[in-house]
């Protein structure tokens, strides 16, 4: 298992941040790594809500199948996903209010299939790319609610 954590502050209200983060027509503008939403449930993201993801890592494009299994506006959200040969996700985010503005915390864990082997094989290929993605995202994330 690998694990991403990064943190931000964002001069923007907790409830601003959250609707802009989870409204899936709005992840090309800051999730570096996302290519394409392919499915969405209808209505607003809640708890259970699915969405259908391509994303990008080092030029391979990959679908993740994603469910909310968190939503607590304004304060945390946790996507849940399956992708290739029976990988797994974990994205939570968690909202603090901090002064004017929101402090942001995010938490990625990945599982490649294949034990250990996979994992291993992840690392390589891999690499330091998703902590890097992670806070160039949380970056564009800021620039656009502070805009």
């Amino acid at each position: 298992m690998s694990e991403v954590r990064a943190q931000i502050d964002i001069a923007a209200p907790p409830e601003a941040v959250y609707d802009l983060m989870l409204d899936p027509e709005r992840l090309h503008e800051w999730v570096t790594i996302h290519r394409k939403v392919n499915r969405t449930d209808s209505g607003e993201p809640r708890k259970g809500y699915k969405m259908d993801q391509t994303l990008s890592l080092r030029h391979a494009n990959f679908k993740v199948h994603w469910t909310l299994t968190e939503a607590q506006r304004p304060h945390r959200a946790t996507w849940e996903g399956r992708g290739p040969a029976g990988s797994y996700a974990r994205t939570s985010y968690r909202l603090t209010p901090s002064g004017d503005g929101t402090h942001f915390e995010y938490e990625n864990e990945f599982r490649a299939p294949g034990g250990l082997l996979g994992m291993a094989a992840s690392k390589v290929v891999v690499g330091g790319v998703p902590e890097r993605e992670a806070r160039r995202s949380l970056q564009q994330l800021k620039a656009l609610l502070e805009h």
